[in-house]
């Protein structure tokens, strides 16, 4: 008799990332995983002692994929701009993995001002500052307006069934940069109105 493969901590978070990607973090259940993997439930189970934990498990994966799939490339000319795009492209692509990140409450209590003081945002905000000619605290200020158009274009492609306009959403990411630069060169904007 061969052997029974032993099912380990992470077979069942890789699991569960690649359930949440096919079918949804709704349908992320013990036996969803079971299926994946090709076996019983208890060895699931085993490695985690609730779902929640499981959960926790695939959104560190999630959110390093994430974090790899958006990150510009050595050739991008402008890597803030390919930071935007590449940000929309993943909620066009991987609806599902967006939702999970963005869209279970997982910042429940916190303001957006408040994600910016992640530490895991640290590579981002060079390449804001890099792109804006500014420094860290400069960018970690423009970079809120600029996450905040591009997750409202990665939330509309992840929650309906609309096209991805790639000449269109850059144009739109342009528009923001281009005005932040400006803001940030001196252009003042009177906010006693």
């Amino acid at each position: 008799m061969p052997p029974k493969v032993r099912i380990t901590k992470k077979m069942v978070a890789d699991a569960s990332f690649e359930v949440i990607r096919a079918s949804g973090h709704e349908n992320l259940n013990a036996r969803t995983i079971s299926e994946y993997l090709g076996c019983s439930t208890q060895p699931v189970l085993y490695s985690f002692r609730t779902v929640d934990e499981i959960r926790e498990a695939a959104y560190e994966i999630t959110d390093a994929y994430h974090t790899a799939f958006i990150m510009p490339k050595d050739t991008d000319e402008n890597p803030m701009l390919a930071l935007g795009l590449n940000y929309v492209r993943f909620g066009q692509e991987e609806k599902n993995l967006f939702r999970f990140l963005f869209q279970t409450d997982k910042f429940g209590g916190k303001d957006v001002a408040n994600l910016m003081s992640d530490p895991g945002l640290s590579e981002i905000m060079a390449i804001m500052a890099e792109g804006l000619k500014a420094d860290t605290e400069q960018a970690r200020e423009m970079f809120l307006t600029f996450f905040c158009v591009a997750h409202g274009m990665a939330s509309l492609l992840a929650n309906n069934s609309m096209e991805f306009d790639e000449g269109q959403c850059r144009k739109m990411l342009e528009t923001v940069f281009y005005g932040m630069v400006a803001s940030g060169k001196g252009v003042q904007h009177d906010q006693t109105v």
